[in-house]
């Protein structure tokens, strides 16, 4: 007797991939260290640290940033504030503070050279300026805790690292920040995990730092030319993880949410702006098995957005054609989905009701990704234009 599968059962089994990735993401989400179990306490002889923010007109950011760094408990530090060409008040805050602060220089970044992009440049600016056998990079949108260096001096040694990144707290102010933070960073912790799944990997593509506060041994940053190694990459933080791993450093990336955070973008044109800088052009060099896969990037980096669009739309359609299969599987993989939000929603401690209009924000971030792929190489940020390395001729 020919065995009969009914359509339901297919409906059912196709409802698979819309279970299991969910539970296997959460799961692998919380493999992670923290910095709180590192010592708040500095070493009993700390060495000398430099922390570099480069600022390209950070002026409604560029006061907090500093300040918080400067209140800092660690003993032995110096800031250096680049300022890469602003066109608004960074430099001038930036000296008013300094001229209280005599940690705090602040130096004018030189002409953008050919294949620079302008972070890294400002980058391998203040590095050259800096006195300190570690070298720490912060992004002038985030805000250190009075125990961020210390901690993170602190796990560099114990864990032996070369190159130390925290990830921080994402805030979260606006309507579109809540809807499309949520979908952008869910879709990079199901991508690389928790922190000791980043660690533990064992192939490049697999690594990932957080440019937001990233920590170098100033002895392999001067052995590999600084900023140089990744100056054509719009993701320099993933690019610089990958790289020393490929060079045979210990990278080490740990969660400090309580020490760091910040506000990347403040409004819908900033989410867009930024996210199609990154997305493609710099995911695309993270792809499973390495630059094989970068060629599938178009087809695999908008995949999470179309698999939770997917069921909502279906539904609608199920109920239009009164087809009960594709009711059932739409009902079921909708309603998981839905679960699944509020239960990301909770952890992060957005506003659960947010869930609710996941249909949106996978939109929207689809929207960005699909524009970017049409963009390729060609970013723009800041009033600049780049052509990003491509893994193909990299």
């Amino acid at each position: 007797m020919p065995l009969v599968i009914h359509p339901a059962e297919i409906a059912l089994i196709a409802t698979i991939p819309w279970l299991v990735t969910p539970i296997v993401a959460t799961l692998r989400m919380t493999r992670s260290t923290f910095l709180d179990d590192e010592s708040a306490d500095p070493p009993a002889e700390p060495v000398r640290v430099t922390v570099i923010v480069p600022a390209r007109n950070e002026s409604r950011n560029i006061a907090a940033c500093v300040r918080s760094i400067l209140e800092s408990d660690y003993p032995n530090f110096e800031l250096v504030v680049v300022n890469d060409h602003s066109d608004d008040e960074t430099a001038t805050i930036a000296r008013e503070i300094a001229s209280e602060d005599a940690r705090l220089i602040v130096l004018e970044n030189p002409d953008l050279p050919r294949g620079w992009f302008g972070k890294q440049w400002a980058c391998q600016t203040g590095a050259a300026a800096a006195s300190g056998e570690i070298l720490i990079f912060m992004d002038a949108d985030a805000r250190a805790s009075a125990d961020l260096v210390v901690r993170s001096v602190n796990g560099m040694r114990r864990t032996g690292a070369d190159f130390y990144s925290v990830l921080g707290r994402q805030e979260m102010v606006t309507f579109w920040e809540k809807l499309l933070q949520m979908q952008i960073f869910t879709v990079l912790m199901t991508r690389f995990g928790g922190t000791e799944i980043v660690n533990r990997a064992t192939h490049a593509t697999a690594k990932i730092a957080n440019g937001q506060y990233l920590m170098v041994r100033r002895s392999v940053y001067d052995e590999f030319g600084g900023h140089a190694l990744v100056r054509g990459y719009v993701a320099e933080d993933l690019m610089l993880a990958q790289r020393y791993f490929e060079l045979g450093k210990k990278t080490v990336l740990v969660s400090g949410m309580s020490q760091l955070s910040t506000r990347m973008y403040t409004s819908l044109r900033e989410l867009i702006g930024g996210w199609r800088k990154n997305l493609f052009a710099g995911g695309r060099h993270s792809m499973p098995f390495g630059a094989r896969a970068a060629a599938l990037a178009p087809l695999l980096i908008p995949l999470p957005f179309l698999m939770q669009l997917a069921p909502p739309i279906a539904l609608v359609i199920a109920m239009i054609l009164h087809s009960q299969a594709l009711i059932l599987w739409s009902a079921i993989t909708t309603g998981f989905t839905l679960l699944t939000w509020f239960a990301y929603h909770r952890m992060a401690q957005v506003p659960v009701a947010y869930a609710l209009l996941y249909p949106v924000g996978a939109g929207v971030a689809l929207y960005i990704v699909v524009s970017a792929i049409v963009r390729g190489s060609r970013v723009e940020w800041k009033g600049r234009e780049y052509d990003s390395v491509n893994p193909a001729n990299a």
